[in-house]
Protein backbone atom coordinates (compact mmCIF):
# COMPACT_ATOMS: atom_id res chain seq x y z
CA UNK A 1 0.00 0.00 0.00
CA UNK A 2 1.29 3.46 -1.09
CA UNK A 3 1.33 6.13 1.84
CA UNK A 4 -1.92 7.85 0.35
CA UNK A 5 -3.73 4.62 0.38
CA UNK A 6 -2.30 3.61 4.04
CA UNK A 7 -3.74 7.19 5.17
CA UNK A 8 -6.75 6.77 3.44
CA UNK A 9 -7.00 3.33 4.73
CA UNK A 10 -6.66 4.55 8.58
CA UNK A 11 -9.58 7.67 7.91
CA UNK A 12 -11.91 4.87 6.80
CA UNK A 13 -10.68 2.47 10.19
CA UNK A 14 -11.48 5.48 12.46
CA UNK A 15 -14.81 6.28 10.55
CA UNK A 16 -15.96 3.04 10.84
CA UNK A 17 -14.95 2.71 14.53
CA UNK A 18 -16.90 5.90 15.04
CA UNK A 19 -19.99 4.05 13.35
CA UNK A 20 -19.65 1.00 15.25
CA UNK A 21 -19.41 3.40 18.62
CA UNK A 22 -22.36 4.82 18.11
CA UNK A 23 -24.46 1.74 16.48
CA UNK A 24 -22.91 -0.21 19.68
CA UNK A 25 -24.82 2.63 21.64
CA UNK A 26 -28.21 2.56 20.08
CA UNK A 27 -28.43 -1.39 20.08
CA UNK A 28 -25.97 -2.39 22.63
CA UNK A 29 -24.70 -5.21 20.51
CA UNK A 30 -20.85 -5.69 21.49
CA UNK A 31 -18.66 -3.55 19.47
CA UNK A 32 -15.83 -6.73 18.91
CA UNK A 33 -18.28 -8.26 17.20
CA UNK A 34 -19.89 -5.47 14.52
CA UNK A 35 -15.99 -4.29 14.27
CA UNK A 36 -14.89 -8.18 13.22
CA UNK A 37 -18.18 -7.94 10.68
CA UNK A 38 -17.00 -4.92 9.08
CA UNK A 39 -13.70 -6.18 8.74
CA UNK A 40 -14.56 -9.56 7.02
CA UNK A 41 -17.39 -7.72 4.73
CA UNK A 42 -13.96 -5.16 3.83
CA UNK A 43 -11.97 -8.12 2.58
CA UNK A 44 -14.35 -9.32 -0.12
CA UNK A 45 -14.54 -5.39 -1.58
CA UNK A 46 -12.19 -4.94 -4.43
CA UNK A 47 -9.31 -2.61 -3.78
CA UNK A 48 -6.26 -2.86 -0.95
CA UNK A 49 -6.33 -5.13 1.93
CA UNK A 50 -3.82 -5.10 5.11
CA UNK A 51 -2.21 -8.22 6.09
CA UNK A 52 -1.68 -8.94 9.86
CA UNK A 53 1.95 -8.36 10.79
CA UNK A 54 2.59 -10.41 13.63
CA UNK A 55 5.22 -8.45 14.58
CA UNK A 56 3.54 -5.57 14.34
CA UNK A 57 0.73 -6.27 16.76
CA UNK A 58 3.32 -8.04 19.78
CA UNK A 59 5.50 -4.55 19.48
CA UNK A 60 3.01 -1.56 18.65
CA UNK A 61 -0.35 -2.54 19.85
CA UNK A 62 -0.51 -5.81 22.49
CA UNK A 63 1.90 -3.61 24.85
CA UNK A 64 -0.53 -0.52 25.14
CA UNK A 65 -3.41 -2.74 24.90
CA UNK A 66 -1.92 -5.26 27.78
CA UNK A 67 -0.70 -1.36 29.72
CA UNK A 68 -3.87 0.29 30.04
CA UNK A 69 -5.93 -3.04 31.03
CA UNK A 70 -3.63 -3.86 33.77
CA UNK A 71 -3.69 0.66 35.04
CA UNK A 72 -7.67 -0.65 34.78
CA UNK A 73 -7.08 -3.44 37.22
CA UNK A 74 -6.94 -4.24 40.86
CA UNK A 75 -3.64 -5.42 41.99
CA UNK A 76 -4.95 -6.03 45.02
CA UNK A 77 -8.03 -7.51 44.22
CA UNK A 78 -6.19 -10.00 41.86
CA UNK A 79 -3.76 -11.07 44.37
CA UNK A 80 -6.83 -12.30 46.27
CA UNK A 81 -8.01 -14.19 43.80
CA UNK A 82 -4.36 -15.44 42.17
CA UNK A 83 -4.62 -19.53 43.17
CA UNK A 84 -7.91 -19.51 40.16
CA UNK A 85 -6.34 -16.44 38.09
CA UNK A 86 -3.10 -18.91 37.69
CA UNK A 87 -5.00 -21.98 37.18
CA UNK A 88 -6.88 -19.83 34.23
CA UNK A 89 -4.16 -18.54 33.06
CA UNK A 90 -1.23 -21.19 33.57
CA UNK A 91 -2.59 -24.43 34.21
CA UNK A 92 -5.42 -23.92 31.64
CA UNK A 93 -3.53 -22.82 28.99
CA UNK A 94 -0.91 -25.47 29.15
CA UNK A 95 -3.69 -27.82 29.13
CA UNK A 96 -5.12 -26.80 26.22
CA UNK A 97 -2.07 -26.73 24.11
CA UNK A 98 -1.37 -30.07 24.90
CA UNK A 99 -4.81 -31.80 24.39
CA UNK A 100 -4.97 -29.47 20.70
CA UNK A 101 -1.29 -31.01 20.16
CA UNK A 102 -2.21 -34.76 20.93
CA UNK A 103 -5.57 -34.34 18.61
CA UNK A 104 -3.66 -32.94 16.28
CA UNK A 105 -1.18 -35.72 16.20
CA UNK A 106 -3.58 -38.77 16.49
CA UNK A 107 -6.79 -37.73 14.36
CA UNK A 108 -5.01 -34.95 11.70
CA UNK A 109 -2.62 -36.00 8.85
CA UNK A 110 0.51 -34.96 8.23
CA UNK A 111 0.49 -32.75 11.33
CA UNK A 112 3.28 -33.55 14.33
CA UNK A 113 2.99 -32.85 17.89
CA UNK A 114 4.90 -30.11 17.93
CA UNK A 115 2.73 -28.28 15.18
CA UNK A 116 -0.03 -29.12 16.85
CA UNK A 117 0.87 -27.79 20.46
CA UNK A 118 1.75 -24.82 18.57
CA UNK A 119 -1.40 -24.39 17.10
CA UNK A 120 -2.99 -24.89 20.83
CA UNK A 121 -0.99 -22.64 22.72
CA UNK A 122 -2.05 -19.98 20.17
CA UNK A 123 -5.87 -20.58 20.78
CA UNK A 124 -5.35 -21.09 24.29
CA UNK A 125 -5.56 -17.55 25.75
CA UNK A 126 -8.65 -15.53 26.08
CA UNK A 127 -9.16 -11.83 25.41
CA UNK A 128 -11.09 -10.70 27.54
CA UNK A 129 -11.87 -7.56 25.65
CA UNK A 130 -15.27 -8.38 24.13
CA UNK A 131 -16.29 -10.02 27.32
CA UNK A 132 -15.13 -7.58 29.37
CA UNK A 133 -17.09 -5.09 27.42
CA UNK A 134 -20.21 -7.10 27.81
CA UNK A 135 -19.98 -8.16 31.09
CA UNK A 136 -19.41 -4.62 32.79
CA UNK A 137 -22.57 -3.21 30.62
CA UNK A 138 -24.82 -6.30 31.61
CA UNK A 139 -23.46 -5.83 35.34
CA UNK A 140 -21.52 -8.82 35.93
CA UNK A 141 -20.45 -9.19 39.74
CA UNK A 142 -16.71 -7.49 40.61
CA UNK A 143 -15.10 -10.59 41.73
CA UNK A 144 -15.81 -12.27 38.20
CA UNK A 145 -14.41 -9.14 36.38
CA UNK A 146 -11.24 -9.34 38.54
CA UNK A 147 -11.18 -13.17 37.45
CA UNK A 148 -11.33 -12.60 33.49
CA UNK A 149 -9.08 -8.97 33.87
CA UNK A 150 -6.42 -11.03 35.92
CA UNK A 151 -6.67 -14.26 33.13
CA UNK A 152 -6.66 -11.92 30.05
CA UNK A 153 -3.62 -9.94 31.50
CA UNK A 154 -1.46 -13.00 32.45
CA UNK A 155 -2.52 -16.20 29.99
CA UNK A 156 -0.66 -14.33 27.18
CA UNK A 157 3.03 -15.04 28.36
CA UNK A 158 2.51 -18.55 29.06
CA UNK A 159 1.09 -19.24 25.78
CA UNK A 160 3.61 -17.22 23.81
CA UNK A 161 6.58 -19.08 25.98
CA UNK A 162 5.21 -22.68 25.12
CA UNK A 163 4.33 -21.23 21.60
CA UNK A 164 8.31 -20.23 20.97
CA UNK A 165 9.33 -23.23 21.97
CA UNK A 166 7.12 -25.64 19.79
CA UNK A 167 7.71 -23.92 16.85
CA UNK A 168 11.44 -24.67 17.49
CA UNK A 169 10.94 -28.29 18.09
CA UNK A 170 8.20 -28.18 14.76
CA UNK A 171 11.15 -26.91 12.53
CA UNK A 172 13.59 -29.44 13.92
CA UNK A 173 15.83 -26.40 15.70
CA UNK A 174 15.59 -28.45 19.07
CA UNK A 175 14.45 -31.60 20.71
CA UNK A 176 11.58 -31.06 22.98
CA UNK A 177 12.25 -31.64 26.41
CA UNK A 178 9.54 -31.10 28.77
CA UNK A 179 12.21 -30.24 31.81
CA UNK A 180 13.57 -27.67 29.36
CA UNK A 181 10.47 -26.42 28.53
CA UNK A 182 9.15 -25.89 32.48
CA UNK A 183 12.54 -24.08 33.23
CA UNK A 184 12.22 -21.69 30.05
CA UNK A 185 9.10 -21.04 31.31
CA UNK A 186 9.85 -20.57 35.26
CA UNK A 187 12.82 -18.32 33.95
CA UNK A 188 10.54 -16.13 31.22
CA UNK A 189 8.16 -15.95 33.73
CA UNK A 190 9.76 -14.73 36.64
CA UNK A 191 12.57 -12.56 34.60
CA UNK A 192 9.38 -10.77 32.95
CA UNK A 193 8.06 -10.34 36.59
CA UNK A 194 11.60 -8.19 37.70
CA UNK A 195 11.50 -6.05 34.64
CA UNK A 196 8.01 -5.51 35.71
CA UNK A 197 8.72 -3.98 38.96
CA UNK A 198 12.20 -2.61 38.16
CA UNK A 199 10.36 -0.52 35.20
CA UNK A 200 7.53 0.65 37.77
CA UNK A 201 10.00 1.66 40.49
CA UNK A 202 11.76 3.74 37.70
CA UNK A 203 8.34 5.38 36.84
CA UNK A 204 7.78 5.91 40.74
CA UNK A 205 11.46 7.58 40.71
CA UNK A 206 10.04 9.51 38.53
CA UNK A 207 6.95 10.83 40.46
CA UNK A 208 8.45 14.50 40.68
CA UNK A 209 8.44 15.07 36.82
CA UNK A 210 4.59 13.17 36.57
CA UNK A 211 3.66 16.32 38.43
CA UNK A 212 3.00 18.26 35.08
CA UNK A 213 0.63 16.88 33.23
CA UNK A 214 2.12 16.63 29.71
CA UNK A 215 5.47 15.44 31.52
CA UNK A 216 3.45 12.23 32.67
CA UNK A 217 1.75 11.75 29.69
CA UNK A 218 5.14 11.42 27.64
CA UNK A 219 6.09 8.83 30.37
CA UNK A 220 2.93 7.20 30.20
CA UNK A 221 3.20 6.33 27.01
CA UNK A 222 6.38 5.13 26.68
CA UNK A 223 6.35 2.54 29.61
CA UNK A 224 4.28 -0.29 28.00
CA UNK A 225 6.90 -0.20 25.01
CA UNK A 226 10.27 0.25 27.60
CA UNK A 227 8.56 -2.36 29.88
CA UNK A 228 8.19 -4.65 26.73
CA UNK A 229 11.82 -4.26 24.94
CA UNK A 230 13.44 -4.33 28.67
CA UNK A 231 11.77 -7.76 28.32
CA UNK A 232 12.34 -9.42 25.22
CA UNK A 233 16.06 -7.66 24.95
CA UNK A 234 16.86 -9.72 28.18
CA UNK A 235 14.81 -12.62 26.82
CA UNK A 236 12.44 -12.68 29.06
CA UNK A 237 8.20 -12.42 28.83
CA UNK A 238 8.02 -9.10 27.73
CA UNK A 239 4.32 -9.37 27.95
CA UNK A 240 4.53 -10.08 31.58
CA UNK A 241 6.75 -6.97 32.40
CA UNK A 242 4.06 -4.89 30.66
CA UNK A 243 1.34 -6.90 33.19
CA UNK A 244 3.59 -6.48 36.20
CA UNK A 245 4.31 -2.46 35.37
CA UNK A 246 0.65 -1.74 34.52
CA UNK A 247 -0.39 -3.31 37.31
CA UNK A 248 1.80 -1.52 40.12
CA UNK A 249 1.91 1.67 38.58
CA UNK A 250 -1.97 1.93 38.40
CA UNK A 251 -1.57 0.70 42.45
CA UNK A 252 0.82 3.47 42.92
CA UNK A 253 -0.83 6.49 40.73
CA UNK A 254 -3.22 7.60 43.06
CA UNK A 255 -0.55 8.10 45.47
CA UNK A 256 2.03 9.46 43.20
CA UNK A 257 0.25 11.64 40.48
CA UNK A 258 -1.02 14.89 40.54
CA UNK A 259 -5.06 15.07 40.21
CA UNK A 260 -4.24 17.33 36.81
CA UNK A 261 -1.95 14.53 35.34
CA UNK A 262 -4.46 11.60 35.81
CA UNK A 263 -7.29 13.50 34.36
CA UNK A 264 -5.07 13.54 31.09
CA UNK A 265 -3.51 10.48 31.39
CA UNK A 266 -6.56 8.96 31.80
CA UNK A 267 -8.16 10.66 28.88
CA UNK A 268 -5.28 9.99 26.55
CA UNK A 269 -5.35 6.43 27.20
CA UNK A 270 -9.06 5.87 27.24
CA UNK A 271 -8.75 7.56 23.28
CA UNK A 272 -5.66 5.21 22.24
CA UNK A 273 -7.77 1.83 23.60
CA UNK A 274 -10.48 2.95 21.79
CA UNK A 275 -8.76 3.21 18.36
CA UNK A 276 -6.49 0.10 18.94
CA UNK A 277 -8.82 -1.88 19.94
CA UNK A 278 -11.32 -1.02 17.09
CA UNK A 279 -7.87 -1.74 14.94
CA UNK A 280 -7.64 -5.05 15.96
CA UNK A 281 -10.99 -6.24 15.26
CA UNK A 282 -11.03 -4.77 11.60
CA UNK A 283 -8.02 -6.81 11.47
CA UNK A 284 -9.42 -10.03 12.79
CA UNK A 285 -12.37 -9.65 10.19
CA UNK A 286 -9.92 -8.90 7.04
CA UNK A 287 -7.85 -12.21 7.44
CA UNK A 288 -10.68 -14.18 6.60
CA UNK A 289 -10.79 -13.91 2.65
CA UNK A 290 -6.75 -14.88 2.72
CA UNK A 291 -6.88 -18.12 5.44
CA UNK A 292 -9.88 -19.52 3.47
CA UNK A 293 -8.01 -18.93 -0.02
CA UNK A 294 -5.13 -20.79 1.47
CA UNK A 295 -7.22 -24.06 2.54
CA UNK A 296 -7.19 -25.60 -1.69
CA UNK A 297 -4.50 -27.50 -1.07
CA UNK A 298 -6.18 -29.37 1.64
CA UNK A 299 -8.86 -32.40 1.67
CA UNK A 300 -12.11 -31.53 3.27
CA UNK A 301 -11.83 -33.98 5.43
CA UNK A 302 -8.86 -32.89 6.78
CA UNK A 303 -9.76 -29.16 7.83
CA UNK A 304 -13.25 -31.14 9.11
CA UNK A 305 -11.35 -33.26 11.55
CA UNK A 306 -8.78 -30.34 12.09
CA UNK A 307 -11.46 -27.88 12.78
CA UNK A 308 -13.23 -30.02 14.97
CA UNK A 309 -9.95 -31.19 17.11
CA UNK A 310 -9.28 -27.34 17.86
CA UNK A 311 -13.10 -26.00 18.55
CA UNK A 312 -13.45 -29.69 20.96
CA UNK A 313 -11.01 -28.87 23.04
CA UNK A 314 -11.35 -25.16 23.20
CA UNK A 315 -15.18 -24.94 24.31
CA UNK A 316 -15.43 -28.43 26.34
CA UNK A 317 -12.23 -27.83 27.74
CA UNK A 318 -13.05 -24.58 29.78
CA UNK A 319 -15.93 -25.18 31.40
CA UNK A 320 -14.81 -29.09 32.33
CA UNK A 321 -11.94 -27.31 33.71
CA UNK A 322 -13.73 -25.08 35.82
CA UNK A 323 -15.98 -27.94 37.16
CA UNK A 324 -13.20 -30.39 38.17
CA UNK A 325 -11.08 -27.87 39.72
CA UNK A 326 -14.29 -27.77 42.62
CA UNK A 327 -13.27 -31.18 43.36
CA UNK A 328 -9.72 -30.52 44.07
CA UNK A 329 -8.37 -30.32 47.55
CA UNK A 330 -9.31 -27.02 49.13
CA UNK A 331 -5.34 -26.00 48.55
CA UNK A 332 -6.13 -26.35 44.78
CA UNK A 333 -8.91 -25.05 44.95
CA UNK A 334 -10.96 -22.60 42.24
CA UNK A 335 -12.51 -19.88 43.97
CA UNK A 336 -13.33 -16.76 44.57
CA UNK A 337 -11.27 -14.31 47.01
CA UNK A 338 -12.13 -11.42 48.55
CA UNK A 339 -12.61 -9.86 52.52
CA UNK A 340 -15.03 -9.55 54.79
CA UNK A 341 -15.90 -6.19 56.75
CA UNK A 342 -13.32 -7.26 58.97
CA UNK A 343 -10.42 -7.00 56.00
CA UNK A 344 -9.72 -10.66 56.43
CA UNK A 345 -9.38 -12.55 53.34
CA UNK A 346 -12.06 -15.01 52.88
CA UNK A 347 -12.50 -17.35 50.12
CA UNK A 348 -15.64 -19.05 48.84
CA UNK A 349 -15.63 -21.81 46.06
CA UNK A 350 -17.09 -21.03 42.52
CA UNK A 351 -21.17 -21.50 42.07
CA UNK A 352 -22.31 -23.42 39.11
CA UNK A 353 -23.69 -19.73 37.60
CA UNK A 354 -20.09 -18.55 38.13
CA UNK A 355 -18.77 -21.20 36.28
CA UNK A 356 -21.05 -20.90 33.66
CA UNK A 357 -20.31 -17.44 33.27
CA UNK A 358 -16.87 -17.76 32.76
CA UNK A 359 -16.28 -20.50 30.74
CA UNK A 360 -18.55 -18.53 28.19
CA UNK A 361 -15.81 -15.27 28.62
CA UNK A 362 -13.37 -17.55 26.75
CA UNK A 363 -13.56 -15.43 23.56
CA UNK A 364 -10.13 -15.61 21.27
CA UNK A 365 -9.02 -12.45 19.82
CA UNK A 366 -5.94 -10.81 18.08
CA UNK A 367 -3.30 -12.67 20.17
CA UNK A 368 -4.42 -15.71 18.88
CA UNK A 369 -3.70 -14.43 15.14
CA UNK A 370 -0.73 -13.06 16.15
CA UNK A 371 0.60 -15.78 17.57
CA UNK A 372 -0.34 -18.64 14.68
CA UNK A 373 0.98 -16.27 11.83
CA UNK A 374 4.37 -15.58 13.65
CA UNK A 375 4.78 -19.60 12.92
CA UNK A 376 7.50 -20.20 10.81
CA UNK A 377 6.56 -21.61 7.39
CA UNK A 378 6.05 -25.25 7.96
CA UNK A 379 3.98 -27.49 6.43
CA UNK A 380 0.42 -27.06 7.21
CA UNK A 381 1.02 -24.02 8.49
CA UNK A 382 -2.04 -22.42 6.68
CA UNK A 383 -4.54 -25.14 8.01
CA UNK A 384 -3.38 -24.05 11.53
CA UNK A 385 -4.36 -20.59 10.61
CA UNK A 386 -7.34 -21.65 9.22
CA UNK A 387 -8.00 -23.19 12.67
CA UNK A 388 -7.30 -20.20 14.46
CA UNK A 389 -9.15 -17.96 12.91
CA UNK A 390 -12.40 -20.11 13.29
CA UNK A 391 -11.72 -20.18 16.98
CA UNK A 392 -11.57 -16.66 17.05
CA UNK A 393 -14.79 -15.86 14.98
CA UNK A 394 -16.44 -18.85 16.82
CA UNK A 395 -15.67 -17.52 19.89
CA UNK A 396 -15.69 -13.49 19.24
CA UNK A 397 -18.88 -13.29 17.58
CA UNK A 398 -20.74 -16.70 18.86
CA UNK A 399 -19.97 -15.87 22.58
CA UNK A 400 -19.72 -12.13 22.14
CA UNK A 401 -23.39 -12.01 20.83
CA UNK A 402 -24.69 -14.18 23.48
CA UNK A 403 -22.61 -13.66 26.51
CA UNK A 404 -24.80 -10.75 27.95
CA UNK A 405 -28.17 -12.47 27.39
CA UNK A 406 -26.57 -15.56 29.45
CA UNK A 407 -25.76 -13.04 32.56
CA UNK A 408 -29.38 -12.03 32.20
CA UNK A 409 -30.46 -15.19 32.18
CA UNK A 410 -28.42 -16.76 35.30
CA UNK A 411 -29.52 -13.34 37.13
CA UNK A 412 -25.27 -12.71 38.07
CA UNK A 413 -25.79 -9.06 38.62
CA UNK A 414 -23.49 -7.10 40.52
CA UNK A 415 -25.25 -5.31 43.72
CA UNK A 416 -25.51 -1.75 43.07
CA UNK A 417 -26.40 -1.08 46.19
CA UNK A 418 -23.31 -2.55 47.99
CA UNK A 419 -21.30 -0.47 45.74
CA UNK A 420 -23.62 3.01 46.29
CA UNK A 421 -23.15 2.49 49.89
CA UNK A 422 -19.07 1.48 50.04
CA UNK A 423 -18.90 5.25 48.17
CA UNK A 424 -20.70 7.14 50.11
CA UNK A 425 -19.06 5.82 53.83
CA UNK A 426 -15.64 6.45 51.47
CA UNK A 427 -16.99 9.85 50.89
CA UNK A 428 -18.16 10.41 53.90
CA UNK A 429 -14.78 9.55 55.65
CA UNK A 430 -13.07 11.60 53.45
CA UNK A 431 -15.10 14.46 54.40
CA UNK A 432 -14.43 13.98 58.39
CA UNK A 433 -10.57 13.07 57.52
CA UNK A 434 -10.74 16.93 55.76
CA UNK A 435 -12.89 18.79 59.04
CA UNK A 436 -10.04 17.16 61.29
CA UNK A 437 -7.45 19.14 59.12
CA UNK A 438 -9.24 21.82 59.42
CA UNK A 439 -9.42 21.37 63.00
CA UNK A 440 -5.46 20.86 63.46
CA UNK A 441 -4.71 23.90 60.82
CA UNK A 442 -6.68 26.10 63.22
CA UNK A 443 -5.29 25.26 66.03
CA UNK A 444 -2.02 26.80 64.79
CA UNK A 445 -1.11 30.00 64.44
CA UNK A 446 -2.77 31.77 61.73
CA UNK A 447 -4.73 35.21 61.38
CA UNK A 448 -8.28 36.74 60.73
CA UNK A 449 -8.03 35.56 56.98
CA UNK A 450 -7.43 32.45 57.29
CA UNK A 451 -10.59 31.95 59.66
CA UNK A 452 -12.96 32.86 56.96
CA UNK A 453 -11.30 30.72 54.72
CA UNK A 454 -11.58 28.21 57.17
CA UNK A 455 -15.31 29.04 58.29
CA UNK A 456 -16.59 28.64 54.94
CA UNK A 457 -14.56 25.68 53.91
CA UNK A 458 -15.83 23.89 57.08
CA UNK A 459 -19.84 24.86 55.93
CA UNK A 460 -19.35 23.63 52.49
CA UNK A 461 -17.75 20.37 53.96
CA UNK A 462 -20.42 19.66 56.49
CA UNK A 463 -22.87 20.48 53.64
CA UNK A 464 -21.60 17.20 51.95
CA UNK A 465 -21.54 15.30 54.75
CA UNK A 466 -24.57 15.76 55.68
CA UNK A 467 -25.72 14.62 52.07
CA UNK A 468 -23.58 11.59 52.39
CA UNK A 469 -25.12 10.28 55.43
CA UNK A 470 -28.55 11.53 54.41
CA UNK A 471 -28.17 8.64 51.31
CA UNK A 472 -26.24 6.15 53.42
CA UNK A 473 -29.65 6.19 55.39
CA UNK A 474 -31.58 5.55 52.18
CA UNK A 475 -29.34 2.77 51.33
CA UNK A 476 -29.44 0.82 54.53
CA UNK A 477 -32.71 0.86 53.88
CA UNK A 478 -32.56 -0.48 50.86
CA UNK A 479 -34.11 -4.21 50.24
CA UNK A 480 -33.09 -4.45 46.61
CA UNK A 481 -30.18 -4.70 45.15
CA UNK A 482 -30.35 -1.80 42.47
CA UNK A 483 -30.22 1.62 44.03
CA UNK A 484 -33.20 3.27 45.40
CA UNK A 485 -33.93 6.59 43.17
CA UNK A 486 -33.56 10.17 45.48
CA UNK A 487 -35.91 12.75 43.91
CA UNK A 488 -33.90 15.59 45.99
CA UNK A 489 -30.53 13.78 44.56
CA UNK A 490 -31.68 13.66 41.25
CA UNK A 491 -33.18 17.66 41.70
CA UNK A 492 -29.83 18.35 42.67
CA UNK A 493 -27.68 17.23 39.85
CA UNK A 494 -30.28 18.79 37.14
CA UNK A 495 -29.82 22.18 39.06
CA UNK A 496 -26.08 21.77 39.43
CA UNK A 497 -25.94 20.92 35.65
CA UNK A 498 -27.86 23.72 34.64
CA UNK A 499 -26.03 26.20 36.34
CA UNK A 500 -23.07 25.11 34.79
CA UNK A 501 -24.73 25.17 31.04
CA UNK A 502 -26.02 29.06 32.20
CA UNK A 503 -22.31 29.96 33.44
CA UNK A 504 -20.95 28.51 29.72
CA UNK A 505 -23.44 30.33 27.65
CA UNK A 506 -22.87 33.69 29.11
CA UNK A 507 -19.13 32.97 28.60
CA UNK A 508 -19.56 32.42 25.24
CA UNK A 509 -21.87 35.60 24.69
CA UNK A 510 -18.67 37.09 26.35
CA UNK A 511 -16.41 35.88 23.57
CA UNK A 512 -18.67 36.40 20.86
CA UNK A 513 -19.05 40.18 21.86
CA UNK A 514 -15.59 40.63 22.14
CA UNK A 515 -15.54 41.39 25.61
CA UNK A 516 -13.37 37.76 26.46
CA UNK A 517 -10.68 36.34 24.33
CA UNK A 518 -10.39 32.85 22.96
CA UNK A 519 -7.44 31.92 25.48
CA UNK A 520 -8.95 33.20 28.55
CA UNK A 521 -12.36 31.25 27.53
CA UNK A 522 -10.95 28.05 27.03
CA UNK A 523 -9.38 28.58 31.27
CA UNK A 524 -12.71 29.54 32.07
CA UNK A 525 -13.89 26.98 30.56
CA UNK A 526 -11.81 24.35 31.48
CA UNK A 527 -12.66 24.76 35.46
CA UNK A 528 -16.15 24.65 34.30
CA UNK A 529 -15.09 21.24 32.33
CA UNK A 530 -13.73 20.12 35.88
CA UNK A 531 -17.10 20.80 38.34
CA UNK A 532 -19.08 19.09 35.32
CA UNK A 533 -16.81 15.98 34.97
CA UNK A 534 -17.39 14.90 38.91
CA UNK A 535 -21.14 15.02 38.02
CA UNK A 536 -22.53 11.36 37.45
CA UNK A 537 -23.51 10.73 34.00
CA UNK A 538 -26.26 7.89 35.84
CA UNK A 539 -27.12 9.37 39.11
CA UNK A 540 -28.64 5.87 40.09
CA UNK A 541 -25.18 4.23 40.62
CA UNK A 542 -24.25 6.95 42.69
Amino acid sequence: MSLEETLLFGLGAVAVIVLVHWITGKTGLPAAVLLTVFGIAYAYLPGPNVELEPELILTFILPPLLYNAALDSSLLDIRRNMRTVISLSVALVIATALLVGYGFSFWVTGVSLAAGVALGAAVAPPDPVAALAVGRKAGLPTNLITLIQGEGLLNDATALTILLVASDVATGHEDFSVKATVGEFVVAAAGGVLVGWGVAWIVRFLRVLRADPLTANAISLVTPFAAYLAGEHLHVSGVLAVVVAGLIIGHDTPRYASGASRLQTSAVWRLIDFLLEGVVFLLIGQQMKTVVQELKHYETSTIVIALAVTLGVVLILRPLWLVLTQLLPRSLHTRLGGEDDSGTVKERSLSGKESIALSWAGTRGVITLAAVYSLPDFENRDLLAFCAFSVVLVTLVGQGLTFAPLVRRLGLRANETDKARLRNEARSAAVRAALNRLDDIQSEHHDNVEDEAMETMRKQLQVRLDRYRHRLDVLEQADSPEVPPSPQYEAALSVRQAVIDAEREELLRWRDAGRLDDENLRVLNRELDHEELVLPKRSKTH
